[in-house]
């Protein structure tokens, strides 16, 4: 178990670092920095300018500015925010925590919805209702996430049923308990959903693929011969045989969840990781974007990190060859 910790925790500190460098490669390559828009300012000298570079080592080369940031990272410091002259750690932290809420909610969601559609249409393989649920899910397969967004925020403003935009409302720190709690949800009901809707068509042709074949499997034929109930075969037995896909695609799904909600953020204005790092991307706030980019490969990482525990856990094949290594 160890040694299996050991060799996935070198793998995902590769990445990383391989990640950081196109990052810094990428951001630094790109025409312009932070401090060209202030040469246009009256105010700032062409001396306060020269200092500014130099303060924040805008002007020395850039493998000795990415050797000072991984030497600074392994300190648990990200850099400097330009913008907002904070370190750029503090800033990343505080809207993580609101991509986490927003993409673990959606996770669980899709999940509790797709295992049991997934099985229900593989039980119905062929049958008119597997085909209606085929033909929905390929219809919402084809609708981008961005026109679902908008739809949904269209509907929502002229119905007048759900908050648009932002977290919670105003006023939300003097709420009681239950209430804060209740705004929260509602706020999170719109970008929530499309994550949920994009995800669902993709999840749930998996689970039927993956449930479809061990029912086929002559222990469950020879198991439903014995009288056991259907839903036990399907959930006692089918399930658990296809387990080691399904783990593999929940890791999966968390990086595309992740990655779809950047962009659902931005359009339904939840203060994430999203729109904090468009803003830095336009203001060319260099530390900003590679400490967003950095965070967001991690989360990647930590979701397939927690996919490769489950199957450690759920397969003994893969114990009895850790063990043999």
């Amino acid at each position: 178990m160890t040694r299996f910790l050991l060799r996935r925790a070198g793998h995902a500190v590769f990445l990383l670092l391989g990640v950081s460098v196109l990052a810094f490669l990428f951001s630094t390559l790109a025409p312009g920095n932070y401090f060209d828009e202030m040469r246009l300012n009256p105010q700032i000298s062409a001396e306060q300018l020269t200092a500014l570079r130099a303060q924040y080592q805008v002007d020395r080369p850039m493998a000795l500015r990415y050797a000072h940031w991984v030497s600074a990272l392994a300190h648990g410091d990200l850099g400097f925010s330009f913008a907002y002259n904070t370190p750029v750690a503090p800033l990343l932290w505080a809207r993580a925590r609101n991509t986490l809420l927003l993409t673990g909610t959606a996770t669980i969601l899709v999940w509790m919805l797709a295992l049991p559609l997934g099985v229900w249409s593989a039980e119905k393989l062929g049958k008119p209702a597997d085909v209606a649920l085929s033909w929905a899910s390929a219809v919402l397969l084809v609708i981008p996430d961005l026109a679902l967004a908008l739809g949904l925020l269209i509907l929502a403003v002229r119905s007048g049923w759900l908050p648009t935009g932002g977290m919670v409302s105003v006023g939300f720190d003097a709420f009681p308990t239950m209430e804060k709690v209740r705004d929260l949800g509602l706020h999170m009901v719109l970008p929530a959903t499309v994550l949920v809707v994009s995800a669902l068509p993709v999840l749930l042709r998996h689970v039927r693929a993956a449930v479809a074949e061990p029912l086929e499997a002559p222990f469950l034929r020879a198991a439903e011969g014995h009288g056991i109930s259907r839903w036990r075969l399907l959930y006692r037995y089918a399930l658990p045989a296809a387990a080691h896909p399904l783990i593999v695609l929940f890791g999966f799904s968390l990086g595309t969840l992740l990655s779809g909600s950047l962009v659902v953020e931005v359009v339904m204005s939840w203060p994430g990781l999203g729109p904090f790092l468009l803003e830095a991307i336009l203001a060319r706030d260099l530390y900003v974007v590679i400490g967003g980019v950095l965070l967001s490969t991690l989360f990647l990482v930590a979701g397939n990190f927690a996919a490769d525990l489950l199957l450690y856990w759920a397969d003994p094949r893969i114990r009895a060859g850790a063990v043999q290594r």
